[in-house]
């Protein structure tokens, strides 16, 4: 079995999934999950998503009391007599996820760092995703969240609507250890945020992206887009994702590089590398190479460079034309400003 998880969630007036959290997921569980699970919940195989009901809580708490899982024991205890639906996933193959709660476990076990970006099959989430009212009262349909709110009101109350989308903010599911985060609302759930990252206030994190350990963002990463150890994303910067656009190219940054404030990549970089703040560099643009001797030795696109060590992009203060030359130095984070996560 690929994953595991018992969840509790939101459902709409229709009975429709809107959301749902899981405490404790697993990843590559042990072998006698799967036994277990078929014992207590006749579970035959596959990828399942299966409503439980207090009887079948009470089951699965037993099971995992016997097999010596006290975390799930405790989770399945936990929901005995829960007022919102509940529900287990079981993923044996990492197919296309076919339920919304089964969407919800693969983004939380990216959150929880059980997975990488692009390490999990996310095709086709969007539309198991519904966009949904995050309010002060939890998940609301938006075709119901007008008579919430008058009711709301009717009872001396306010609803507060934080934002209108299919992605909630991770923290609300999952707080990594060893991270900062200074806008909680500017980091979606799906994101990988590696241990000792520090996100400040104008920096972004879309699903599906990341960073792999200690690094600075103060600027965009898009969805699909991971950052390397020991990188700086200056303030106002930006990584260009694949999902508006269709292109096919991973952008990534590697480790110990630097993108300048306002500045922003279409190519993935290598380890090392900086770019100049303000400087947007796309597939298609036009790069002078410069020699030892700071002239000229061809011009090539930048896809040409993609994935490269040791590069420094600037653009001439005199000409405005992009030039790339080596980098001799390496970008290294405050030690001060990290120890702390």
């Amino acid at each position: 079995m690929l994953a595991f998880g018992i969840g509790v969630g939101a459902k709409n007036s229709k009975g429709d999934w809107l959301e749902t959290y899981f405490a404790a997921p697993l990843w590559n569980p042990a072998a006698e999950v799967k036994e277990l699970l078929k014992d207590s919940l006749g579970y035959a195989g596959g990828n399942q998503t299966l409503e439980l009901d207090a009887q079948k809580l009470e089951a699965l708490a037993a099971a995992f009391d016997k097999a010596n899982q006290p975390e799930q024991a405790q989770t399945a205890k936990a929901l005995r007599d829960s007022k919102r639906p509940t529900v287990a996933v079981m993923i044996e193959e990492d197919g296309k996820a076919s339920s919304t709660p089964e969407v919800y476990l693969k983004l939380q076990l990216i959150s929880h760092r059980f997975v990488k970006p692009h390490g999990i099959n996310l095709e086709g989430i969007f539309a198991l995703l519904p966009n949904v009212a995050w309010t002060s009262q939890g998940a609301i349909d938006i075709d119901e969240l007008s008579s919430r709110q008058l009711s709301a009101r009717a009872n001396g109350e306010t609803l507060r609507v934080f934002s209108v989308d299919k992605f909630p903010q991770m923290t609300d599911y999952v707080a990594p250890k060893g991270v900062r985060i200074a806008d909680t609302a500017r980091v979606r759930l799906g994101a990988y945020v590696g241990e000792g990252t520090t996100i400040m206030h104008e920096g972004f994190v879309n699903f599906n992206a990341g960073t792999e350990g200690a690094s600075m963002i103060e600027g965009r990463i898009s969805a699909g887009v991971m950052i390397g150890e020991g990188s700086d994303l200056g303030g106002g910067c930006s990584t260009m994702g694949t999902l508006s656009g269709g292109g096919a190219i991973i952008i990534s940054v590697g480790k110990n590089s630097l993108i300048g404030a306002n500045a922003g990549i279409g190519i993935p970089l290598g380890d090392r590398c900086k770019v100049e703040a303000g400087l947007y560099i796309t597939a298609g643009s036009k790069v002078a190479v410069m020699d030892d001797k700071g002239e000229v030795a061809k011009i090539v696109k930048a896809r040409e460079l993609a994935g490269q060590n040791d590069l420094l992009f600037r653009r001439n203060s005199e000409t405005g034309r992009i030039e790339v030359v080596t980098n001799k130095t390496a970008i290294q984070l405050n030690e001060a400003l990290h120890a702390n996560n």
